[in-house]
């Protein structure tokens, strides 16, 4: 076989394993929509079968019973507060950290990054108690900004590695201009970070919006404070589980973050593929 051809071969090998992959990461989902669209008895008869009739009256019952606008709201609320401070901190963080390189500044680098490796499950009890002593336990507010202390590390993360491409001339020309280490970060290098803040907004929206433990233990069961995906929990029962209001409740709390991410998935690529390679 050709050189050329032995590469068109594993292009074709490639594709057909990326196509699988794609297969069993959607194949659920697949699944969640089609058993929102039938009744009741066809769920449990059989989950993996096509609707016989589309029962779109389940989505107008869900969305009256879930106060599907006042929570989608709260999740909106809550959202953007989580991610107006990772982006802001973890942003400003990593570029005092990156441009004043000593040895209390990489302690400080060392000590931001070091969550990530912290299972929440670890302190969930302690940040309830701690919450609950601030009366933050129950907002949005509260909520909004416990997802500061649990996303800023990541984020900084990825923003350190980006800062190191971005030359230190750009800030001392600024200084020389008489431009405040605020004002050079504001007006010229966060500019910069476009492509890794779009990075960083996606990921975290994905995960803000469709995270359920932290709400769990943090929102109290009225609707003012709930999340779209804890309200959907509540069609499920320890005895009755209501399995097609259920998947539509699902179906109708994720559909925003993933329309979200199909709409910026691309940036999620160049922010990547542009802290990748240091210059």
């Amino acid at each position: 076989m050709s050189l050329a051809g032995k590469k068109k071969l594993k292009l074709v090998i490639l594709a057909v394993v990326m196509g699988i992959i794609a297969i069993v990461y959607v194949y659920p989902v697949f699944l969640m929509f089609i058993n929102s669209l039938k009744p009741f008895g066809e769920v449990v008869v059989d989950v993996i079968a096509l609707p016989t009739k589309l029962e779109w009256a389940n989505y107008t019952h869900v969305i009256d019973k879930m106060s599907y606008g006042k929570l989608f709201i709260n999740n909106v609320m809550i959202t953007a507060i989580g991610i107006v401070g990772i982006v802001g901190f973890s942003s400003m963080a990593s570029y005092i950290l990156s441009r004043r390189r000593t040895k209390y500044t990489r302690l400080a680098h060392l000590l931001i990054t070091t969550p990530m490796l912290i299972p929440f499950q670890t302190i969930m009890i302690t940040l309830l108690k701690v919450m609950n002593v601030i009366n933050l336990s129950g907002s949005r507010v509260g909520l909004g900004i416990q997802y500061w202390g649990f996303g800023i590390p990541m984020a900084a993360f990825i923003y350190s590695n980006f800062m190191a491409t971005i030359p230190k001339e750009i800030d001392e020309s600024a200084f020389i201009d008489g431009a405040s280490t605020f004002r050079t970060f504001r007006s010229i290098i966060f500019p910069l970070l476009k492509s890794v803040t779009f990075t960083v907004v996606v990921l975290d929206v994905m995960w803000i919006w469709n995270d359920f433990l932290l709400p769990l233990l943090m929102v109290n069961s009225s609707n003012d404070t709930k999340t779209l995906v804890l309200s959907a929990y509540t069609f499920v029962g320890q005895f009755n589980t209501q399995w097609h209001y259920a998947m539509t409740a699902m179906v109708l709390a994720v559909l925003p973050s993933i329309i979200i991410f199909i709409l910026l998935q691309k940036y999620i690529v160049e922010g990547v593929v542009a802290g990748a390679v240091k210059g």
